[in-house]
């Protein structure tokens, strides 16, 4: 057997290695319809919380925004300027910030105050950005970074206020229940694209980490979601939602379009995979239909 350090690869591995029943009797047409945090959305797959795709084409990030906008898709919004922000939820995009752990928490305040003001649905932070391969802080785009306390968790939730707080890069049980314990609205089980070699593929770790925030607690999966299935085989281990990031960026020399009908197509093989596992809504969904490949 061929080993790596890999994540994205073991990501993909695992992905690929469960296999799913069918299920035709008393099925009918699905809904792929999500509420969340108090709104109905088209589609569980929702955009992921990408930065400077100014870099890949041009006034990208809002390309990608109005991508979400045209699929009534769930936006999350990564690093980038204020203006930048406003241009994004100017699309009409349901957007969530991702904010990073700076060092100075000042600026972590003055970011979530602004995000809110902008007109952002919730906010969060990306906790998985605190430190360097080397063990020291992590320092991005001459910015200096730091990890934050569980007490400082919910001193940013407090600042929130009645927006929902999500934290970003939570791959264990016992990190998901701080965040629980510090108030958050939810969860994001991410690598963040393979920052440490071996990481525990998402999906793998996901049942760990329901069992202990609870059902009723948002749990959403982002790395490596490439289509429908993979989306499929992540709500049936019971996430609430699922983020699609980098297999959308070639799309986005093409325009917003492009971007829109790739999740459009996605969206239509969730519910081709659903509708074919007897799945008619989210909350329907059914972890017994998974196998895992043994042979």
């Amino acid at each position: 057997m061929e080993y790596t350090s890999n994540s994205d690869k073991i990501t993909r591995d695992y992905f690929d290695s469960l296999l799913l029943e069918s299920r035709y009797l008393d099925s009918d047409t699905p809904s792929t319809k999500l509420e969340l945090f108090g709104r109905t959305f088209d589609t569980p797959i929702m955009t992921a919380a990408l930065s400077h795709l100014h870099n890949t084409a041009p006034n990208g990030m809002v390309v990608y925004a109005q991508a979400a906008a045209a699929t009534n898709a769930v936006h999350w919004v990564g690093m980038g300027e204020d203006k930048e922000l406003e241009d994004i939820v100017a699309t009409g995009a349901a957007s969530i910030k991702i904010i990073k752990p700076h060092f100075d928490n000042k600026e972590v305040f003055r970011k979530i105050e602004h995000a809110i003001g902008a007109g952002c649905f919730a906010v969060g932070m990306d906790i998985d950005h605190s430190f360097k391969a080397d063990g020291t802080y992590d320092h991005v785009l001459g910015l200096d970074m730091k990890p934050k306390t569980t007490e400082e968790l919910a001193d940013f939730v407090a600042a929130a206020g009645k927006v929902p707080f999500v934290v970003k890069g939570v791959q264990s049980p016992k990190d998901a229940e701080k965040c629980l314990k510090a108030g958050c609205a939810g969860i994001v089980v991410s690598h963040h694209h393979g920052m440490m070699n071996y990481s525990v593929p998402p999906l793998m770790i996901l049942p760990e980490i329901l069992a202990a925030v609870g059902k009723d607690f948002p749990v959403f999966v982002d790395c490596g979601i490439e289509s429908g299935y993979d989306a499929y085989k992540a709500l049936a281990l019971g996430a609430t939602a699922v983020s699609v990031g980098r297999h959308l960026m070639p799309l986005l020399k093409k325009g917003p379009d492009a971007v829109a009908d790739r999740l459009k197509e996605m969206t239509a093989e969730l519910a081709g995979v659903m509708a074919r596992t007897g799945v008619k809504t989210l909350a329907d969904m059914d972890s017994s239909v998974i196998h895992k490949r043994s042979f």
